[in-house]
């Protein structure tokens, strides 16, 4: 696992370290220990898999484990690195405003003209006069359908652009039943809104494109697929229309496209930013579009100079950019769309419970600084409780680094006035500068621009944006490409000792994905390119509250139970060996059986840990989600660390000393019981006994499994230690089990029995009682909501024993980054016409109004309702 192998987290893979620290036969017990993480790890594997709680039935997605190595890491969680469009939010794209010649479409407006409230009445537009609308397309504003219908150039143009540039393939299974395939969700949603609108997108060729346009069909003759990438941020293409007039339409992401348009008009451009600005305070992401005539002669010359460089094996992509960049300026501005992404179900109440857990969680976006802060308040990311929130927009090194520095200082002057005295630079010396942010009294956010970010991660500035950052409560960066994404979460993971998770749902989230030491994958509306690189996956961003708070937390708590258990047992078992060393002149005789020392850890105690390691739990599962607090000490890892490791060893060397010495004690007192074959019956039987009073002391959740294989393994030692000393094994092999009847003749003096309880109560009551007191004096959280816990179910009994008694939200490029590079000259080419329907579908792929109280509410209200 890349937790276990880049930061050591991995509980097991700490724990070979230590486990040759077992005397006796460590090979055996490396051998046990190993298997049973396995075993425990498949077990809670399944745990996911098969959680109902997980599944989402509107696309049949059950959520998967798709590796056994991770799942005590899900306990351990400190950084959540998250995207948005597709994993926060919903991912279907709704047409919902545009921008045209000056004028904003999209709004509901009343009878005066101002802008009005969505309400029942509202009538939406009617697209019956186009015969291949799309039923399922809506829009309130009637008077964009208006501008079409009076002939607005403006608006033809738009939507002709709309219909034109992209590379959707259509299917029309039946007649006027017109299919679209689109690569991204986005690009479907604007080629749907000019289909409604009248601009209907019909076929395509590697040569042509066929638009009916108002009723009348119109082929152009396709000329260049200029292709979308993460660095371009746009997509072109040149047309030749059935007048022989040479047109390049382009959409892209704004800030690359306002800055390549002609200088005239500046009013168009002052109004449509202003639009652009408006759409993204509102959480809309924002595309802009622009068109350039080409003469003839130049588009020929430009024609040749592109297929040169195309036939270049050296620098081939290079000269291809900059012939793109070169017909790409002067453009003409259309105007810019915007389209509704709405955020899923449940990311507002997700986002508070991690938080609560005190889980960090890192939005990583392509989304502008409006779009995401927009978001981020939705999503409880960001609140108006705030102490401040820092954005981060400077454009050079030096910008960037100021900025940062008085984002630190502002936070050490909040706290100046409990930080005893020192002030600001005295600190820093004083102390690592990391843990004192990490300390500073309230709560702020930081929000960073791509163009920043680059800069913030060069190798002299990382570690102050990284400690700046960590001492944020959240962290959003915009603008940001897949790869600056992969940069981030390797920062956190260089510098920070703390297990990170990253959760994606396209193709730019793979880099993000493999860098975290966990992957999550969403299976959304952009195929499944983040699943196939994942560890785990589901449908919808909430599950992940149940991953981490319940299935990761009790995989951590059972694995260091199990850990914690097993150096105990051995530590108790093999010390024996070593007291005895000074009664036989440490000869290498053994205390035990051979046949005990084989079968101890394989049959005798394995089946009990098993089942604690697979089916324990401290409190139920909606307890895990109530008190989110739980979930810290996996963070701080508490359960195992090499305090707890030692404190299994003495507990283990402590048992083997009683082990050993009560009986010999009795042993050289009794001339009855004086062989060494009796010796070794007793103290195995009281080992087995002891180990297994234990187990049951630490086992907190019983189950009839639990019963079974404890109780079992009780009856299966006696069954074969009586076996073992029969007149029937004497008779089949002599020369094995030559002590007949020494197991009855030992058992059935009343001193060995005497014997064997004086040790367990002497082995197991000082840990009764330390943890007695500890449970007085020093509870845990887990503690306290147990005790809570059978309080309420007190009170319950007692009100029904009454109630018996008394009857009698700047912008965002629309699809800058859900698209893929590749498409362009795969339909140039022809190839993709001769794919099958099956081949293409696979390119398509509320938030709350309160936040803790309504969370605690809910949870409580379930709590009792339970």
């Amino acid at each position: 696992s890349r937790a276990s192998d880049e930061m050591g987290y991995s509980l097991p893979k700490r724990v070979s370290q230590y486990v040759f620290l077992v005397p006796g036969d460590s090979a055996q017990s490396a051998t046990f220990l190993f298997s049973s993480v396995e075993i425990i790890r498949l077990g809670n594997s399944f745990y996911i898999d098969w959680d109902r709680k997980m599944y989402y039935p509107l696309n049949d997605t059950p959520a998967q484990a798709r590796t056994t190595t991770l799942n005590e890491e899900l306990g351990q969680i400190k950084y959540i690195f998250s995207d948005k469009t597709g994993t926060l939010t919903q991912n279907i794209m709704v047409f919902s405003k545009c921008s045209v010649n000056k004028r904003s479409y999209g709004d509901v407006l009343d009878v005066l003209g101002y802008k009005a409230e969505l309400g029942e009445k509202t009538e939406p537009v009617d697209f019956s006069f186009n015969p291949l609308a799309d039923p399922n397309f809506t829009f309130w504003d009637t008077g964009l359908l208006e501008a079409v219908k009076l002939g607005d150039p403006h608006v033809h143009e738009f939507f002709r652009l709309l219909s034109l540039c992209h590379t959707v393939m259509s299917e029309e299974k039946n007649p006027g039943e017109l299919y679209y395939k689109a690569q991204s969700p986005d690009e479907g949603a604007l080629v749907t809104a000019a289909r409604n609108f009248g601009f209907v997108f019909r076929s395509r060729t590697p040569k042509t494109i066929t638009v009916q346009e108002l009723g009348q069909p119109v082929t152009y003759q396709l000329l260049a697929i200029l292709d979308f990438n993460n660095v371009r941020k746009r997509m072109s293409v040149i047309v030749r229309n059935h007048e022989g007039q040479i047109r390049l339409y382009c959409k892209g992401a704004d800030t690359i496209l306002l800055e390549r348009l002609h200088p005239g008009n500046q009013e168009l451009y002052n109004v449509t930013t202003d639009h652009l600005n408006e759409y993204a305070g509102e959480g809309l992401r924002t595309l802009v579009l622009a068109y350039r005539d080409l003469e003839e002669s130049y588009y020929t010359s430009w024609a040749e100079r592109l297929q040169r460089a195309r036939t270049i094996s050296e620098g081939r992509e290079d000269r291809v950019a900059r012939l793109y960049e070169e017909v790409e300026n002067d453009m003409v501005l259309l105007g810019a769309t915007a389209i509704e992404d709405k955020l899923q179900q449940g990311v507002p109440e997700t986002i508070a419970l991690l938080t609560l857990a005190n889980i960090k969680i890192w939005v990583l976006t392509g989304d502008k600084q409006e779009t995401a802060v927009n978001i981020g308040y939705s999503c409880k990311m960001l609140t108006d409780e705030m102490t401040e929130v820092f954005i981060i927009t400077g454009h050079t090194v030096l910008e960037v680094r100021q900025e940062l520095r008085k984002a630190r200082e502002k936070m050490m002057d909040s706290s100046r006035s409990v930080g005893n005295g020192f002030t600001y630079p005295e600190k820093v010396a004083a102390s690592n500068l990391t843990s004192v942010l990490e300390a500073v009294a309230g709560e702020y956010a930081l929000v960073i621009n791509g163009h920043s970010l680059a800069h913030a991660l060069e190798a002299d500035m990382e570690l102050e944006f990284l400690e700046t950052a960590c001492a944020c409560k959240a962290v959003i960066c915009c603008r940001v490409t897949p790869l600056q994404k992969a940069q981030v979460v390797e920062l956190v993971k260089k510098y920070k000792k703390a297990v990170t998770l990253a959760i994606g749902d396209g193709a730019n989230d793979v880099s993000m994905i493999k860098t975290a030491h966990i992957g999550v994958g969403i299976s959304g509306q952009e195929g499944i390119q983040a699943v196939l690189a994942s560890d785990y996956s589901f449908s919808q961003f909430k599950f992940l509250q149940r991953l981490l708070l319940v299935h990761g937390r009790w995989s951590y708590l059972r694995m260091c139970k199990f850990l914690c258990y097993f150096f105990y047992k051995n530590f108790a078992f093999t010390m024996v060996h070593f007291w005895f060393g000074f009664f036989c002149g440490f000869s290498a005789q053994t205390v035990y059986d051979q046949y005990f020392i084989t079968l101890y850890n394989i049959v005798y105690t394995s089946l009990p840990v098993l089942a604690m390691g697979v089916f324990d739990q401290d409190v139920p599962e909606h307890r895990s989600l109530e008190y989110p607090k739980l979930y810290e000490p996996g963070q701080l890892n508490l359960l195992f660390n090499k305090r707890e490791f030692f404190i299994c060893i003495a507990q283990g060397i402590y048992t083997s000393v009683f082990m050993f010495f009560i009986p010999y004690g009795v042993f050289s007192d009794n001339s009855h019981l004086a062989d060494y074959q009796s010796f070794a019956v007793t103290v195995a039987t009281s080992l087995v006994i002891v180990v297994s009073v234990q187990i049951g002391l630490d086992t907190g959740f019983w189950t009839a499994i639990n019963h079974f294989f404890i109780w079992g393994s009780l009856a299966i030692y006696f069954a074969i230690l009586f076996a073992m000393h029969s007149d029937g094994l004497f008779q089949l092999f002599p020369n094995q089990f030559r002590f007949v009847g020494n197991a009855q003749n030992t058992l059935a003096q009343p001193a060995v029995w005497l014997t064997i309880a004086l040790t367990t109560v002497i082995c197991i009551i000082p840990v009764v009682a330390f943890r007695f007191l500890k449970l007085d004096l020093k509870p845990e959280l887990s503690d306290t909501v147990r005790y809570t816990q059978l309080v309420r179910k007190k009170q319950k009994t007692q009100h029904r024993c009454m109630g018996r008694v008394g009857r009698v939200g700047s912008r965002r490029s629309g699809y800058a980054f859900s698209h893929q590079e590749g498409f362009g000259e795969l339909i140039m080419s022809g190839k993709n016409m001769r794919l099958s329907s099956l081949a293409l579908s696979s390119f398509s792929g509320r938030p709350s109004t309160s936040w803790i109280e309504t969370l605690r509410k809910k949870k409580s209200t379930g709590g009792d309702s339970s």
